[in-house]
């Protein structure tokens, strides 16, 4: 099994609709930081790859057909490489809209983790991919910088006919037109609101 689909959106853009959607479309799993959680081994092989020791791609996305959100995303071009059939997804979103969604979630979470338990293995993980997005992740104006620029720099590195960016108000036809696949007659899944992470990690938010 190889990849068919490497997600290089960050978090917060409608990348968990997206594991569900390609679930379905592709009837393989999808990488997802939900599938870090119950693979503590792979907590440390994400830090060394924020070290600048990347993994074995191919052994790591052993079972997987496809991969989305963070930890990965900022890897995409090594992933990529690693399964050149694979398509290029770039999930995207207001940066605005972004950023009251990041901070509200990701980055509230890892502020909490920071101050509570900075010597965990997951704290250590999560803080060099924060980090590594953007040293300012805690402010507004730079995050969005941040984000804006990994945007802009998939659009103009990744080859054209290679990749799609999307957008969750997208839905499914224009992933199933590039994988090749019949849209579904369901509705595209939304799911992991702001409200429903939060459920999720609710240790990690208080």
């Amino acid at each position: 099994m190889a990849l068919k689909v490497v997600g290089a959106g960050l978090g917060r853009t409608g990348t968990n609709s997206l594991k569900v959607a390609l679930e379905q479309l592709l009837g393989e799993p999808c990488y997802h930081m939900l599938e870090v959680i119950p693979r503590p081994e792979h907590i440390d092989v994400w830090a060394a790859a924020y070290d600048g020791t990347p993994p074995d791609w191919e052994q790591l996305y052993a079972g997987f057909g496809a991969s989305v959100d963070w930890p990965a995303g900022p890897f995409w071009a090594q992933i990529a490489e690693a399964f050149p059939d694979a398509l290029i997804l770039l999930s995207v979103r207001d940066p605005d809209a972004w950023w009251q969604s990041a901070s509200d979630t990701i980055f509230k979470g890892m502020a909490v983790a920071i101050d509570g338990d900075p010597d965990s293995a997951w704290t250590q993980m999560a803080s060099r991919m924060v980090s590594t997005f953007s040293p300012d992740w805690r402010d507004e104006s730079a995050a969005k910088a941040a984000f804006v620029a990994h945007n802009d720099h998939v659009r103009r590195t990744a080859p054209g006919d290679r990749l799609l960016e999307w957008r969750a108000s997208d839905g499914w036809a224009p992933i199933c037109e590039r994988l090749g696949v019949p849209v579904p007659d369901e509705p595209f899944p939304h799911v992991n609101t702001t409200d429903d992470f939060r459920a999720m990690f609710k240790e990690r938010f208080e």
